[in-house]
């Protein structure tokens, strides 16, 4: 059963117009495992609210620009 929603990133394209950060170093910035912040870039994990914003902010922008929630067209129908 899906759940009538998607979180997508763009932490990759973050970290490539931030001098090429890698994931190591935006791991370290806050405060997670290199691999956790792998797993959210592909979409496997989603974030903590806290770790939303600690990521927002490493990069200067809202959470709305690192994260974008969508519903599924399943679950539009339904309402």
């Amino acid at each position: 059963m899906s759940k009538g929603y998607e979180i997508t990133n763009n932490i990759r394209t973050l970290r490539f117009f931030a001098d090429e950060m890698s994931q190591q170093k935006l791991a370290e910035k806050t405060g997670v495992s290199r691999q956790t912040i792998n797993a959210i870039e592909l979409g496997k994990y989603t974030p903590s609210l806290d770790l939303a914003y600690k990521i927002a902010r490493v990069f200067n922008v809202s959470i709305d620009e690192v994260f974008e929630y969508k519903e599924n067209e399943e679950k539009k129908k339904d309402k």
